[in-house]
């Protein structure tokens, strides 16, 4: 589905390297088909380097030669990026945005600020993206949502793109893209912190940092792995660990005296309000800037 088409990404950071370097080590795009943009001169010499994609020096080049078109910016440049692209879009080429909090309503009014196009009819199909850094190793979670003007074979575009590196999830609710910020686009970040406490806990009881390191790691993908392939509860599973009166419950009774749950659904609740936020600073866009 995705051979014959061509993928550009308007900035070139670390999300951008991650779904290209999953792209291509899935073979779902070759190097030669990627286009990338970027206003850091670093970090397109870093991605080409690494990648050997094609880069190109300004966004609207990019967009004019992409069948589909990521918006990989920051949520600060969102606004700047797709004005600069609008007069290069139609309702042809397929606009995923993974800019955390900006809507695909906010795009549209971009869009149509950008150029003319959107007085005469001519809508891009827009799909708002949420996906993680473990698309990196083909283990990332998306989710996705789509816009008024898109239709199926867009959706299946978007979706053959974030298959190829993880799983994928449709929302009816746009509202709902900042729970997924808060929970899984944040959520690496707080198990990464989970297991680097599991590591130091070790290490001061005696284990070497490479010994503790392994079992942290090997112990929280093993978790995943058997809860993903269970039919059981979490809860169950949790309960098939912890034996009455043996180590784990003891453990247990730790984290639950800690205010783990609490703990963990603040920090997805304040993930997921700065997302909120981010939508209400980027809503108004900058005055066009010619080329």
């Amino acid at each position: 589905m995705l051979t014959k088409k061509t993928i550009g990404f308007i900035g070139a950071g670390n999300l951008a390297e991650a779904l290209i370097k999953g792209l291509i080590s899935s073979k779902t795009a070759s190097p030669a088909n990627i286009l990338v943009s970027d206003c850091a001169a670093a970090r397109l010499v870093h991605i080409t380097g690494t990648y050997e994609v094609r880069a190109l020096t300004k966004n609207y080049e990019t967009a004019r030669d992409a069948d589909i078109i990521f918006i990989t910016v920051k949520p600060k440049d969102a606004a700047g990026a797709v004005i600069e692209i609008a007069p290069e879009l139609d309702g042809k080429k397929v606009i995923i945005s993974a800019v955390a909090g900006v809507t695909t309503d906010a795009i549209t009014r971009w869009t149509i600020s950008g150029c003319k196009n959107g007085e005469k009819g001519i809508h891009p199909p827009i799909i708002r993206a949420m996906p993680n850094t473990p698309v990196i190793v083909r283990e990332g979670m998306t989710a996705l949502y789509a816009g008024e003007y898109v239709k199926q074979d867009h959706l299946k575009l978007a979706r053959a793109v974030f298959e190829a590196v993880g799983k994928v999830i449709v929302l009816e609710d746009e509202a709902l893209m900042d729970a997924v910020t808060g929970l899984s686009g944040s959520g690496p970040a707080y198990i990464f912190l989970v297991m680097e406490a599991m590591m130091n806990a070790g290490i001061k009881l005696g284990l070497s940092e490479g010994d503790a390191r392994t079992l942290a790691l090997q112990t929280t993908l093993g978790a995943a792995a058997l809860a993903g392939q269970s039919k059981e509860t979490l809860q169950e599973l949790r309960r098939m660990v912890a034996s009455p009166g043996g180590t784990t419950i003891e453990g247990l009774k730790k984290l639950d005296e800690g205010g783990l749950d609490a703990v963990i659904m603040a920090a997805v609740k304040a993930a997921a309000t700065r997302a909120t936020e981010i939508s209400r600073e980027a809503s108004e866009p900058p005055a066009p800037e010619k080329k």
